[in-house]
């Protein structure tokens, strides 16, 4: 079984730094309230550590 990571951002990008709207960009959120789901590996899970005050993240299991 894979094990997935469910992505949501919670807080507003407005007023970050360049950087954080970057790594928003990267994992393929463009607005509020988005959900996105990405594999869990080492670079998402990077990004997520680098902006976990803008996001909630849930762990999924693939039952596929």
């Amino acid at each position: 079984m894979a094990i997935r990571i469910r992505v949501t951002q919670k807080r507003s990008a407005i007023g970050r730094v360049r950087k954080q709207k970057l790594t928003l960009e990267a994992l393929g959120i463009h607005k509020m309230h988005q959900t996105v789901i990405h594999n869990d590996t080492p670079q998402i899970r990077g990004m997520i550590a680098k902006i976990p005050h803008l996001l909630e993240v849930d762990m999924l299991e693939d039952n596929g």
